[in-house]
């Protein structure tokens, strides 16, 4: 089973890109972030004229979480418990073939100091009281998904440029440590420990051109699904081609 995550920065922009992906990579699961659209507009027919059953968590203009899947989605939940009051369109989970697959788009937090990044901490805090929750189940699962977080120097091309952004602040790494601290493991890093591998190219400065670039989508796998881990990477091809998302998809593969 190959699961993918990828913001692609409206969905409605990047249809076609999205459609290409799901042709020529085929992952079994696909995890989406930032489609920008309420529900009743992200283009299900489409996805699902190419054998993908779809379930979406949408919010208009902003934020906005789906997932693609060819096997059956099952017990579909949306929103990240821990408060009521968050209306931010940001989390989505369902169960795939026995992985519950977990799919994020973690705020980005700046500027720092302010209420975008204790928003930022709080939602993290909120996530890794979810990952217990789940590790308490003992059942395979993968949180999938745009964390905006450089878990360190190594996933940042320039980390001093980059040393006051909420991307790369001691309180932000500390709670992705906090969830590697849980059980769960980094898996792009993990099958590639000596190699750095971008997610995120800004579209200003030549920085695709540059490779000036940041790791900041990442899957995290609960230690049941890491023993069924074979493979993990990224795709860097989608970023290349023309009008693209300023990510790029990353991906794990399950043995069955």
């Amino acid at each position: 089973m190959r699961i993918a995550t990828w913001n692609v920065n409206s969905i409605k922009v990047r249809l076609p890109h999205v459609t290409e992906y799901l042709k020529t990579a085929a992952p079994d699961v696909v995890c989406l972030q930032e489609i920008k659209c309420i529900d009743e507009n992200f283009p299900a027919l489409e996805i699902e004229d190419l054998g993908y059953n779809v379930a979406v968590h949408g919010q208009k203009t902003y934020n906005g979480v789906a997932l693609l899947s060819k096997l059956p989605l099952d017990d579909v939940s949306t929103g990240l418990p821990g408060d009521d009051g968050d209306e931010q369109a940001r989390y989505i989970e369902a169960t795939v073939g026995g992985v519950r697959v977990c799919g994020l788009y973690l705020p980005n937090g700046n500027p720092v100091p302010g209420e975008k990044f204790d928003y930022k901490l709080g939602w993290m805090d909120r996530l890794i009281a979810r990952a217990k929750e789940l590790l308490a189940e003992e059942q395979p699962f993968v949180m999938a998904g745009d964390y905006n977080v450089c878990p360190t120097d190594g996933d940042v091309w320039d980390p001093k440029g980059f040393a006051g952004d909420a991307l790369c602040q001691p309180e932000s790494r500390n709670r992705f440590r906090q969830l590697i601290n849980l059980g769960l493991t980094d898996a792009v890093h993990l099958h590639n420990p000596q190699d750095h591998f971008y997610t995120y190219w800004d579209y200003t400065a030549g920085a695709w051109q540059k490779d000036h670039g940041l790791r900041i989508d990442h899957l995290l796998l609960s230690p049941q699904a890491v023993d069924r881990l074979e493979a993990a990477g990224v795709d860097r091809g989608p970023r290349g081609e023309e009008k693209p998302s300023d990510h790029t998809p990353a991906w794990v593969e399950l043995s069955e």
